[in-house]
């Protein structure tokens, strides 16, 4: 191992890789794992289902006496804090995608962010742990077979599906009232609930795109971790109607990039996408500030942020092995500290105090 490389290994942890684990969220981490193995050695270990291909956490722990110079990457949601706990003494890395979970953090371990709303969270909830942002890389098919150079489809009309709409994460309003509305002013909306071999093909089938994702995750207490989809809509030249709520805020200019979904009124929604079904052109963002943004979320660009992050926990790992780590103070003692400053002021007050003032 080279003397300037404390990480000589990256252990990408996940649950398992079978159909029942199958989201985004092990879509990204399997976009990691392949993204740090062109940097360092890198595997996939699973904790919940034992799976022929990969190592299981407890097993690896069992045979290994001493923690090693192997980082530990760590994603999933709910399991982070049991999962820490058993990777205690071990150099071990959070990537973080949704936030308000509720749990903290140990002391000195880094947070990756995948967004910069995420990347906020933990800067208030754990503001002296080593923070970093490598937001979520579109993969490459997106950017190669994205259709947004080419405004009509081969047929030499429009494309053949006015609205797109994915059902999952999709609102109630969505589904229920405004695609119901816009079917009723003669639009083609398709619908996708089930399995699909080629997404880019439909996206790039697509004038808009509709994500309304901010009552799926209101329901569930916790963040729009990043939100891959509008951005795979641009990359196929889709007109993106969207909701704003977390991190999807971090790359949807409202009117820019983006277009509110559920914006005051249905009849303004409905008028709205008809306009942009006529003419995408006028709805869709800067071509060059397009691609711009695409090409800072490319495989390319990211594996060089992830190379930045590796280098620079090279140095920290190093350091505190042999340094104090610094603590953030308690939340409750915040609180306790602003309750007594607030007392002291309404005592200062009072007539003859501090004792022996003159009044």
């Amino acid at each position: 191992m080279s003397p300037n490389v404390t990480i000589d290994s990256i252990r990408v942890l996940v649950p398992g890789t079978g159909p029942r684990f199958r989201c985004g969220g092990l879509s990204v981490a399997l976009q990691t794992a392949r993204l740090l193995g062109r940097l360092r050695p890198t595997e996939l270990v699973t904790y919940r289902a034992r799976e022929a291909e990969h190592s299981f956490l407890d097993d690896v722990l069992a045979q290994e006496a001493s923690p090693g110079n192997a980082l530990w990457l760590v994603s999933w949601g709910f399991d982070v804090p049991a999962t820490l706990k058993k990777l205690r003494g071990r150099p071990a890395l959070y990537q973080a995608h949704s936030s308000g979970y509720g749990f903290d953090l140990p002391p000195g371990v880094p947070v990756v962010a995948v967004s910069r709303n995420t990347l906020g969270y933990w800067g208030n909830r754990a503001p002296r742990n080593p923070l970093f942002l490598v937001p979520n890389a579109l993969e490459p098919q997106w950017l190669e077979r994205g259709a947004r150079p080419r405004l009509m489809d081969a047929a030499g009309g429009k494309r053949p599906i006015d609205v797109l709409v994915q059902q999952r994460k999709s609102s109630t309003y969505v589904l229920n009232t405004l695609v119901p509305a816009l079917r009723a002013r003669g639009l083609t909306v398709e619908v996708q609930s089930g399995w699909v071999d080629d997404l880019v093909a439909l996206f790039n089938s697509a004038s808009v795109y509709l994500y309304d994702s901010a009552e799926y995750w209101r329901g569930r207490g916790v963040s729009e971790g990043f939100g891959l989809p509008p951005l795979e809509a641009l990359a196929c030249g889709c007109v993106v109607f969207s909701s704003f709520n977390h991190a999807l805020s971090d790359t949807l200019t409202p009117g820019e990039v983006g277009h509110q979904i559920g914006c005051g009124s249905l009849s303004h929604d409905v008028e709205r996408v008809l306009a942009a079904v006529a003419d995408p052109v006028r709805w869709r963002p800067d071509s060059t500030f397009l691609e711009a943004l695409l090409e800072e979320h490319s495989e390319q660009v990211l594996q060089k942020r992830w190379n930045d992050v590796l280098h620079q926990l090279d140095v920290l790992l190093l350091v505190l092995r042999d340094a104090s780590v610094l603590r953030a103070i308690p939340l409750w003692k915040l609180r306790m500290n602003r309750c007594v400053h607030g007392l002291k002021r309404v005592v200062n007050r009072l007539p003859g105090w501090p004792a022996g003032r003159k009044p």
